[in-house]
């Protein structure tokens, strides 16, 4: 899809406004650097190949320059410039981090966050809340229900998500009963979550059933 092709509210530079960087994909990000394409190319399909490049030259341990960027089509002198400073008073400034932030790039390190839930003896939903890049940025318990039901209004799901300018949510609970089966609450809550998320611009990317053993994801 091309920029333009997006409501406007979705688009990267709108979306940084109203929920701020953390919310952004990293081509997003880029895209909001970038600024605009050209007559051949759209800003997303350049951001796309920055993107790869950064990619690769962090697998490779090599550091991105103006030679590189010149080569990705579409980057002209000026985009290169402005994205070789941006890079370099990130480089300046900012703190470099002291723990390795959860990334929840794959079903084990999604469902690990769940563990702690898995053998309660009341049903514990957990809402996770994510940037654009799928890392962790909370995670907490909104809500200790009976044995056979979580009844979960979407307002305690998306206030925090709303407060942490969250890109998606993933939610969880347990049953008890050992069973995977999703209760006609667990079917409505989930639908109602969906629904929220579609609204607010923070889609609900997951929604598990968890036992001692086993797994379940519910959308």
């Amino acid at each position: 899809m091309k920029l333009t092709e997006k409501n406007k509210r979705d688009r990267p530079r709108e979306k940084l406004a109203a929920k701020g960087a953390a919310a952004l994909t990293d081509l997003e990000l880029l895209a909001a650097l970038i600024g605009s394409g050209n007559a051949q190319r759209d800003v997303l399909t350049i951001a796309a190949d920055v993107c790869t490049l950064l990619r690769t030259a962090k697998a490779q341990g090599f550091l991105v320059n103006y030679s590189a960027l010149s080569a990705v089509p579409g980057m002209g002198a000026a985009k290169i410039c402005e994205l070789l400073a941006a890079f370099e008073l990130a480089r300046r400034y900012l703190p470099p981090q002291t723990t390795a932030p959860v990334v929840l790039d794959t079903p084990d390190k999604v469902i690990a966050q769940f563990a702690d839930i898995r053998d309660k003896q009341q049903e514990h939903f957990v809402v996770l809340t994510l940037d654009g890049a799928s890392r962790l940025i909370a995670k907490r318990t909104v809500f200790i229900g009976t044995l056979n039901a979580s009844l979960v209004h979407p307002r305690e799901v998306f206030a925090d998500a709303i407060t942490d300018r969250a890109a998606s949510v993933i939610v969880g609970h347990n049953h008890p009963s050992g069973s995977l089966e999703p209760s006609p609450a667990d079917r409505e809550t989930t639908r109602r979550l969906a629904e929220a998320g579609h609204l607010l611009g923070i889609p609900l990317a997951d929604h598990l059933i968890v036992t001692p053993s086993a797994f379940r994801s519910i959308l």
